[in-house]
């Protein structure tokens, strides 16, 4: 048995610097084989983080939406319809939605991200293959897997990203329900190590609470990071909101998982037949716009990156060495009165 690693469970060593400004380094990547993004960070495609308001300012900011799938037909072409050329679609497994899945990318979607709790099956494989026989020229993201054969077996199916996290979301429990899932850092280095030769983008789906897991995600191999519970507490997410109980003026977000009781409820009418839910819904303070949030987030990637001595998040990959730390290192690393 070997040991896995979280976020908090590491720390990167700094390397020699020749940066001369925190504003040098380069943030553009791979979204897929044959898409790049301007910065790292993409929004979960969740019904409480993603809409029309936060799906601008991700492509102001130089990101690409992912629309989710949990609305009608008709909403998901009245999007695609208006971002052009500019958004991923999402889809399930389900031969009934393939179809509709096909008109949408027909329609001018970039591309498709084919979300499965547990992505690594043979459905999955042969839904990657449909498309990519149908629409050879979109492209289609994969997952969610938590190990390097799952990341392999998904590249050879077609897939031209490849989303890594079984278990790390703040909304979702089936590690706990279930005792599976590979620690999050552990899960993406170990990717990470067959994306060198594969040459597919990994995207790094949950986990993250503030730049530093950014800049953890990312030194690991990790192309691009998702974020669901981030965005959602922002200002233009698409999440219910509510004034808080103790001010006139502040506001909470609601956020769920996709496996909640309380969305299964209100998307499926009620939890299938022998099955129990694999997340929870949760209200948190709005803590601002979401430009605010991705101007925080990308300061600290910079500042990262000049302790990496890195100019890109290559470089960055490249030089980044890692150390395994204990629960006093976050106590000895946090500002104290």
């Amino acid at each position: 048995m070997r040991q896995a690693y979280t976020f908090d469970d590491v720390a990167l060593v700094p390397q020699f610097n020749n940066i001369p400004s925190r504003t040098e380094p380069q943030l553009n990547t791979w979204l897929s084989k044959n898409i790049k993004m301007d910065i790292p960070i993409l929004a979960s495609n969740m019904d409480t983080v993603i809409g029309e308001k936060l799906a601008d300012i991700l492509i102001e900011e130089g990101s690409i939406p992912i629309f989710h799938r949990f609305t009608t037909p008709e909403e998901q072409k009245k999007w695609v319809t208006k971002y052009q050329n500019k958004t991923f679609i999402s889809c399930g497994i389900q031969e009934n939605k393939f179809d509709l899945t096909i008109e949408l990318l027909e329609m001018g979607a970039l591309g498709v991200c084919i979300d499965v709790a547990h992505g690594h099956s043979s459905r999955m494989f042969d839904f990657i293959g449909k498309i990519k026989k149908r629409l050879p020229n979109k492209e289609v993201i994969a997952g969610n897997v938590c190990t390097a054969m799952a990341y392999h077996d998904l590249v050879n199916a077609g897939a031209d990203a490849v989303k890594v996290g079984i278990g790390p979301g703040a909304a979702c429990s089936t590690r706990i329900v279930t005792g599976f899932g590979v620690p999050q850092f552990t899960a993406i280095a170990d990717c990470a190590e067959v994306a060198k030769r594969l040459r597919v983008p990994l995207i790094a789906d949950g986990g993250i609470k503030s730049s530093r897991d950014l800049v953890l995600a990312l030194a690991a191999g990790a192309s691009s990071v998702m974020l669901g519970k981030l965005f959602a507490l922002t200002e233009e997410s698409a999440a219910t909101k509510r004034k808080t109980l103790d001010s006139s003026t502040g506001l909470e977000a609601k956020y769920r998982g996709q496996a909640s009781r309380d969305f299964q409820n209100e998307f499926y009418g009620g939890l299938k037949e022998k099955t129990v839910a694999e997340g929870i819904d949760l209200w948190g303070k709005v803590e601002g716009t979401a430009a605010q949030m991705l101007n925080n987030l990308l300061g600290g990637l910079r500042s990262g990156m000049t302790y990496g001595g890195a100019r890109d998040i290559k470089e960055l990959q490249r030089k980044a060495q890692f150390v395994a730390v204990t629960h006093s290192y976050a106590l000895e690393s946090n500002p104290r009165p």
